[in-house]
């Protein structure tokens, strides 16, 4: 039985700040509403397959909060999974979305350590795409009382994963180097904030040309992705890199691994080459596979190279990896409040203009993270097109690819 927020006249109750320059929070009743606003993906495939629908709310379980979200991260992941590009994809329908923040709503029986009023950060096994969610309190962080919920949704996921592959699987140190590509992404963007808080670390940051004028200060030396990056690095440092982060794949790892340093670190933590068209394609698989070094362990043994993969995902759901990913948040926390790091946002966009956010992701059109604002008003021409229909996705199909004609208005920072 949850314990739910008591002597609420209104729909909504508004808490007064404790601190000058924290947002207003307010907690909406739940006890006139059963049912919620969330994207659902209808089945695997392009963009028509999600719609903004109503479904029942959830009410936690022992161990549980339950959270009125204010925000989610919308990451290139949730663009795979909606194409059923992922190993072992979930049924559908579901409610996609892997990171949210909000307010604490309620709090079940044997749940410690969470409020009523609380205002947190959450990773989430799909589900977070949706006015209200409930999860283990393993998987929530309270938020510094400064953090607004925009920077929150931007945070988790991406600072967490970034910390954890330069700190614990590459153990940066004083005078590496790194290359990041993809630096004008949310991670990218993290790679090179973290980089800065360690002394005389070299940041390569692989990007497009028309990026390079908004992350030119991030980064160390900048390079366009389309250009022979391997040279232009090596004229700079001969030797090569100390750690590269790749979320490409493909013909990338073979060069990647080509500029590492003896005992230098490739990590993959992304496969985004894969993705070209609206659909799931199974020649830029092919083509992906194809196009991977094959790696010789003999080879990385005399070269004295290493090769790594990170999925924090995984750590969190399937390998019990709670205690590492909390310790890592606190350390990314402590940084946050010494304003030596600050999540990149890209953009809003409310929840019926989701289609248009993940055309954005997927042009690879974004500096920084955008975000899926719950409270947002999305435009009339958005929120025509994303008409509310059954929890199955019920509804008369558009052709695929139909949204590419439409001007899309986000709220962009």
């Amino acid at each position: 039985m949850a314990k739910e927020g008591v002597d609420m006249t209104g729909e909504t109750e508004y808490m007064i700040d404790r601190n000058a320059g924290k947002e207003a929070v307010n907690v909406e009743s739940p006890s006139n509403a059963k049912e919620m606003r969330a994207v659902v993906l209808a089945g695997f495939g392009g963009l028509n397959k999600l719609r903004v629908t109503k479904k029942a709310m959830p009410e936690p379980q022992d161990g549980e909060v339950k959270i009125r979200v204010k925000a989610c991260g919308l990451n290139f992941l949730d663009l795979m999974v909606r194409q059923g590009n992922i190993d072992n994809p979930p049924k559908t329908p579901l409610v996609p979305g892997f990171e949210c923040c909000g307010i604490v709503e309620s709090v079940a029986e044997n749940t410690h350590g969470f409020e009523i009023g609380d205002r947190v950060m959450a990773f989430m096994n799909y589900n977070a795409w949706a006015e209200v969610v409930c999860t283990p309190v393993d998987f929530v962080y309270k938020m510094p009382d400064d953090m607004t919920f925009t920077e929150a949704a931007a945070f988790s996921l991406n600072f967490v994963a970034a910390y954890m592959m330069l700190f614990e699987v590459a153990s940066l140190r004083e005078g590496m180097s790194v290359l990041v590509h993809s630096a004008g992404g949310a991670v990218g963007q993290a790679v090179a904030q973290l980089c800065s808080t360690v002394p005389n670390v070299t940041v390569f940051g692989i990007a497009s040309c028309f990026k390079h004028t908004s992350i030119k200060d991030s980064v160390t030396h900048l390079f366009d992705r389309n250009a022979d990056y391997i040279q232009e690095v090596k004229k700079i440092s001969t030797d090569g890199v100390d750690i590269v982060l790749d979320c490409l794949c493909g013909e990338n790892t073979g060069k990647s691994l080509s500029l590492l340093k003896p005992l230098g670190t490739y990590i993959l933590y992304g496969a985004s080459n894969m993705v070209t068209g609206e659909t799931k394609s199974f020649f830029s698989f092919a083509k992906s596979w194809w196009q991977v070094e094959k790696v010789n362990p003999i080879k990385l043994y005399e070269e004295n190279k290493v090769i790594a993969g990170f999925s924090l995902l995984n750590l969190l759901f399937k390998q019990g990896g709670c205690n590492l990913v909390k310790s890592a948040m606190d350390k990314l926390l402590i940084l946050y409040e010494q304003k030596k790091i600050r999540p990149v946002v890209d953009s809003l966009w409310a929840l019926e203009e989701v289609k248009e956010a993940m055309q954005r992701i997927h042009d690879r059109g974004n500096i920084g993270k955008l975000i899926l604002d719950v409270e947002k008003s999305p435009t009339p021409l958005m929120a025509n097109d994303s008409t509310e229909t059954s929890e199955a996705g019920e509804e008369e199909e558009e052709p695929e690819g139909d949204n590419d004609s439409k001007e899309r208005m986000p709220f962009i920072h």
